[in-house]
């Protein structure tokens, strides 16, 4: 049975292919802008479900409090990344810069996250818990992709 984390690294992929994608775009392009928007979509998608459904369980425990709450920072430095780039034209002075900037971070926080955070988490949780946790991210990762 599939666990949480096969969930999460199957998404950590995708944001690697479109975040490679879009960084390899032209500028003034169509193929830009969607990128963007499939970009914006997945990692939109991939935090709120991992947040609610690995972060906050974790969270709650004390050996899980400091990695959870790193994480949720990065979660957020990457949100912030996210509205700069969509409030300005993707082929502005400066946006690939940002768009550079959001993959280094993307990059760093999932490198971060399967090699420490995945760790520290699943000796926290059973197996019972991780393919239940797996449902529930994944039913709700899918309701999001609609969303954003």
């Amino acid at each position: 049975m599939k666990d949480i984390y096969h969930h999460l690294r199957a998404s950590h992929e995708r944001q690697r292919e479109l975040i490679a994608a879009l960084l390899q775009s032209a500028p003034r392009s169509e193929a830009r802008s969607a990128l963007f928007t499939s970009v914006r979509r997945e990692l939109m998608a991939h935090a709120a479900a991992e947040e609610r459904f690995l972060y906050a369980p974790i969270m709650h425990l004390d050996a899980g409090l400091a990695s959870s709450r790193h994480a949720l920072s990065e979660h957020h430095e990457i949100d912030e990344l996210l509205e700069e780039l969509s409030v300005s034209e993707k082929s502005a002075r400066g946006w690939m810069t940002k768009a550079k900037k959001l993959g280094e971070e993307v990059r760093h926080h999932l490198e971060e996250e399967e090699r420490k955070f995945f760790q520290i988490s699943g000796k926290l949780l059973s197996a019972r818990q991780k393919s239940l946790l797996a449902k529930s991210y994944d039913r709700d990762y899918q309701r999001l992709l609609k969303i954003f």
